[in-house]
């Protein structure tokens, strides 16, 4: 049986008093009711900060989520660990953090596929990117490269197209998330020929793939084909953003030959919504310290992301922005969803 509770240990008195000490007793409750939420906030963070990538090591979000947990770690002398949960197109890694505890310790590092493609791409998607969660911060993505083997027979854009042609659905193409899968699916409907799309739940399964020769092609952004361009492991045959990217000049657009063609993403960070605002405030706030900073400017630099100081309102509204934007590549690349 369950106990009865207590008799209330300060009953109110039946007198004309009652509304005053009512109020003074809502005011000391709604007090203390704020307090703990106060001290957490001066004192976050008092312990060691999760961020989940929710997909693979060696991907541009699990490098990025490492490169700005350093800075993080070394302002706030707690330690940043990253959790990669990769799966279903980053559902699984968001869903871990939809129902972490909105305390500010469990940070998703968020990306085109989570916060903007998915929207489009699946069907009765399990989580609300503008509702469950509050961007705490923004990176900007130059686009991703169209990688071959280096002994790939094709030199440019145009002989690929023209070997897509002559054999209609026997190139293959890698994907592991949105901004892998739509570039070359927005391609095929321009230049009108037939790719064949095979999914890899990680990227290192799919450049692995690739430099092995199961796979034709792979679509992958600027930061995470930084390290196979310097080992020459890959090739680009062209970028999808409007002009060539300051690092490669030799790689053409894939605007020079669809002229307007451009599919450039984000990387970014964002909590459960529900975190107190204190705490999303300070969250921006190391975010914007770590983007100042020399190393994580020369790094970026390196990686083709542009690195603005972002405050909130900013950050929600480039979100967005992008949404709408994956939502328009989708359809033209005529992906149903999943």
């Amino acid at each position: 049986m369950l106990a009865e509770s207590p008799p209330h240990p300060n009953p109110l008195p039946a007198s004309g008093a009652r509304g005053k000490l009512n109020r003074r007793a809502l005011l000391a409750l709604i007090g203390g009711a704020l307090l703990p939420a106060e001290a957490r906030a001066a004192s976050y963070p008092s312990r060691p900060i999760k961020i989940i990538v929710p997909f693979g090591p060696g991907g541009s979000g699990d490098i990025t989520a490492r490169l700005i947990g350093k800075q993080i770690e070394d302002r706030t002398k707690q330690p940043v660990v990253i959790d990669n949960r990769p799966g279903a197109n980053g559902i699984i890694g968001t869903m871990a953090v939809k129902t972490a505890e909105p305390d500010g310790y469990t940070v998703l590092l968020i990306t085109t596929s989570t916060h903007a493609a998915n929207v489009s791409l699946v069907r009765n998607l399990s989580y609300d990117p503008a509702g469950d969660f509050t961007i705490v911060g923004v990176f900007r993505s130059s686009g991703t490269y169209m990688l071959v083997r280096p002994q790939a027979p094709w030199r440019d854009l145009a002989e690929f197209i023209a070997a897509a042609k002559a054999a209609p659905g026997k190139l293959t193409f890698g994907y592991f998330n949105a901004s892998s899968r739509t570039p070359p699916e927005y391609l095929s409907r321009l230049a009108g020929i037939e790719l064949l799309g095979v999914p890899y739940r990680a990227i290192g399964n799919a450049v692995s793939d690739l430099i092995a020769g199961e796979i034709y092609c792979l679509f992958v952004d600027t930061t995470a084909s930084n390290q196979y361009l310097q080992n020459r492991q890959l090739r680009p045959l062209a970028i999808t953003r409007l002009t060539r990217a300051p690092s490669t000049p030799d790689v053409p657009a894939v605007a020079e030959t669809f002229p307007g063609f451009q599919l450039t993403g984000f990387l970014g960070m964002a909590v459960r919504s529900a975190t107190p605002r204190e705490i999303v405030e300070q969250l921006n706030g190391l975010i914007n310290q770590a983007l100042a900073s020399p190393e994580v400017r020369r790094r970026m630099d390196e990686f083709g992301l542009s690195y603005d100081i972002t405050d909130l309102a900013a950050c929600e509204e480039e979100v967005r922005a992008e949404r709408a934007r994956w939502t328009e590549y989708t359809r033209v690349a005529g992906i149903q969803p999943e």
